[in-house]
């Protein structure tokens, strides 16, 4: 991966942006790809779009769609003591974040720098041996931001404002990198990289692109459902994480064998279309990119799901980026799987003829 396309990867990673509350993460996104775009805008729930016009009526558009929110929390109920009760945006072990530190962006008047927190963790001197052995629920954690009282405590936080964890970004070697939030900045980052290489070439591609980052998958694809019905793309490619399963513990034959640094997986079933998925597969044999096939007989638990019942049926595929440890503040990856997607999505676009379709002929 180029030093600069790096470099826009981690200020996307490190840019809190949890789901409803993604505004200054899609600020990042919207500065990097307005280079590359014939034409950048957002939606009224923040939905962002760089479109990248081709020179040829009539063309057909290809979505590339990853989406921008993160898991956090959000404030709901602030104790006579000063703590703080949340509640969870998007799916958390509650079990996994205790003893972790979160950043809330606060919507009190004047408090201009995030609030700290750290989710309490009682010593092991203290505890009850009684609960042992018992699951912790999100709403018995309390977030301890240094207050003594409500009135305290509210002169820095609103019910409602949001929060995520303080984890940035590191890297561990040359290929692999953790961060809290490869769920799914991973997905922008290939959509935007995908527009920057097109860009030189534009002349002669046979469709229009447009890169789209998304809002509020994590709690319902809500922001896929909206740019599906409004830009009602010819074609959509999706990018989002998907379970690395070679960690001890997990069993593969129910959850499919899935390696780190093994290639991008490609969705089979469901909602993939089989003649983009067919193109896609060819895209990465041309770019000698090794892939891993990944069965999905129903839903695939990403924007695909809402993405492609619109409109009539929007043919899409989904190449997802496998990672370990999802949704928790040390997600892990490979980079040069990463690049790789971006690669196909690349080829995919310039290997598109003049008026191809992908509604199959059915005699």
């Amino acid at each position: 991966m180029r030093t600069e396309s790096l470099d826009f990867l981690r200020r996307l990673l490190d840019t809190p942006s949890p789901s409803g509350h993604e505004m200054a993460g899609q600020r990042v996104w919207l500065d990097e790809v307005q280079a590359s775009a014939t034409r950048t805008w957002n939606d009224a729930y923040g939905n962002c779009f760089a479109r990248l016009d081709c020179d040829h009526a009539d063309a057909p558009t290809v979505a590339v769609c990853g989406h921008a929110d993160e898991i956090g929390l959000m404030v709901n109920n602030i104790d006579d003591k000063g703590f703080v009760y949340c509640r969870q945006i998007g799916g958390i072990d509650a079990g996994s974040i205790v003893g972790k530190r979160i950043r809330f962006a606060s919507s009190v008047p004047g408090v201009h720098d995030p609030v700290l927190g750290v989710i309490g963790a009682t010593a092991i001197h203290l505890q009850d041996r009684s609960r042992d052995g018992k699951a912790r629920k999100l709403h018995e954690l309390f977030v301890d931001i240094g207050c003594h009282s409500r009135e305290e405590a509210t002169e820095k936080l609103n019910v409602g404002d949001p929060g995520v964890f303080a984890d940035g970004s590191e890297l561990i070697g040359d290929d692999t990198i953790l961060a809290r939030g490869l769920d799914n900045r991973i997905g922008t980052w290939a959509a935007a990289e995908t527009l920057r290489r097109l860009a030189p070439d534009r002349a002669s591609l046979n469709c229009n692109v447009v890169a789209v980052s998304t809002v509020q998958e994590e709690v319902g694809l809500a922001g896929a459902a909206m740019i599906a019905e409004g830009l009602k793309p010819d074609v959509a490619l999706v990018t989002d994480v998907g379970h690395a399963t070679d960690t001890p513990g997990i069993d593969r034959n129910r959850h499919g064998d899935f390696k780190l640094a093994g290639g991008p997986k490609v969705a089979i079933g469901g909602p993939a279309q089989p003649l983009v998925v067919a193109k896609l597969l060819a895209a990465a044999e041309r770019e000698e990119i090794t892939i891993q096939r990944s069965a999905v007989p129903g839903r695939s638990g990403t924007d695909t799901d809402a993405i492609f019942l619109r409109s009539g049926g929007i043919p899409s595929g989904l190449v997802s980026l496998p990672i370990r440890y999802m949704h928790t503040t040390v997600e892990m990856t490979s980079l040069a799987d990463l690049d790789a997607i971006a690669s196909i999505f690349t080829r995919f676009c310039r290997d598109l003829g003049p008026g191809e379709s992908f509604v199959p002929t059915i005699a």
